[in-house]
């Protein structure tokens, strides 16, 4: 495992951090912080102006290959980049779902027509994806996926409904799993699609959250159309195109996505010597625990992405780091509103940013594979477990 950085490497990160320290002065100041998990539809419109800031830049896609648009950094500057980002509290991604997802699963699976259509959009950070997963009865599931496309001539007819879509209202387009054959055994026939939000049969309603905000949505497709070259990947060949497009989504940002609990933890401990709870036995040694955890976060991630790195295929332990992480926060969350005490229901910014923590955490065990899911994978696959 390799803990450390090039001197190449060390000079990469000062590039980025003079970059984006510049870049987060003056207008976009005021986004430091904001539209991450948990208040993802704040300041849309600064953090759309701040995609386009970054791809002038040339900050998005920047583990693309060169020849799709990207900078083509080794995996070590892409960590370095994403550890950057977060350090700076540069604001949350909106087009995370297009360049971080979607991209790279077009790079692998896409025709060239499809990347020559969609890929400079991602980069230039114009176009804006959605990705239509969860269903109402398909969320860990997603075998049961329940949306149908039926070819109807030169385009697909599309009719269901997906949930928790993350920023569907400011997206033009979203990249649905559909069934294209009923009959077929349920890892089998399943399509990914390519599907412009703006026409009559896609209707978008917005979910209003216990913290107030709107971040997802419910998206009903009522005859949708989609043109019929905009399969991803085969024809009922999507369940492997999905899979794939999860895998890229625990990749090298994960390392700052730690350093962003970093900077939440400090913000809990700066909270707990305010109000006193610091003084409390128990609180200290669930701070402690928090803080051993987090390094214990790193460690494991880096030594997946090292195995990576060096060409082997992920090692079992790269399946425990979504249980890890959620769990982790989850217990940040909890922790977060005991040191806030009697104080918890004001309405102070900072103590709200606090109440948002804990609010939101409480989801991290559920999407993206709740943590019931989670401990079934790593017992068949990584243990041999059989099935229940």
């Amino acid at each position: 495992m390799n803990l450390h950085f090039s001197a190449a490497d060390e000079a990469f990160r000062a590039e980025v951090r003079a970059w984006l320290d510049e870049a987060l002065s003056g207008a976009f100041d005021r986004l430091r912080g904001r539209g991450h998990l948990g208040e993802m539809d704040a300041e849309m419109d600064g953090r759309l102006e701040w995609e386009q800031k970054l791809a002038e830049g040339g900050w998005t896609c920047v583990g693309w290959p060169e020849r799709h648009g990207g900078r083509g950094l080794s995996l070590y500057q892409e960590v370095i980049f994403y550890e950057e980002y977060a350090r700076a509290r540069a604001p949350g991604r909106v087009n995370h779902v297009g360049e971080h997802l979607l991209g790279p699963t077009l790079i692998h699976h896409g025709t060239p027509a499809q990347q020559a259509r969609f890929l400079p959009g991602i980069r230039a950070g114009t176009e804006i994806w959605c990705q239509g997963y969860s269903e109402p009865e398909a969320g860990s599931d997603l075998a049961n996926v329940q949306t149908r496309a039926v070819l109807d001539g030169d385009s697909w007819r599309i009719d269901g409904q997906k949930v928790w879509t993350s920023l569907a209202p400011w997206s033009q387009w979203c990249f649905v799993l559909c069934r294209t054959d009923p009959d077929a055994p349920r890892h089998a026939g399943i399509s990914c699609m390519l599907v412009p939000m703006a026409q009559a049969g896609v209707t978008t309603r917005p979910i209003e959250q216990m913290s107030g905000g709107s971040e997802f949505a419910e998206v009903f497709f009522d005859d949708a159309r989609t043109e019929a070259d905009l399969v991803v990947g085969p024809v009922n060949g999507g369940w492997k195109v999905a899979m794939g497009t999860l895998a890229v989504e625990r990749g090298a940002s994960t390392l700052g996505q730690q350093l962003m609990f970093g900077g939440e933890l400090e913000r809990v401990i700066a909270a707990a010597k305010r109000t006193g709870t610091a003084r409390d036995p128990a609180i200290r040694d669930r701070i402690a625990h928090l803080w051993m955890g987090l390094r214990v976060l790193r460690l494991n991630a880096l030594r997946t992405l090292s195995a990576h790195h060096a060409g082997a295929e992920l090692p079992p332990a790269a399946m425990i780091n979504k249980l890890c992480w959620a769990t982790w926060h989850r217990d940040l969350g909890e922790l977060a509103l005991d040191v806030l005490g009697s104080v918890a229901s004001e309405t102070d910014e900072e103590l709200g940013e606090l109440q948002r923590l804990f609010l939101w955490t409480r989801a991290d065990t559920i999407y993206g594979g709740t943590n019931e899911i989670q401990r079934n994978i790593i017992a068949q696959r990584a243990l041999g477990l059989p099935r229940k």
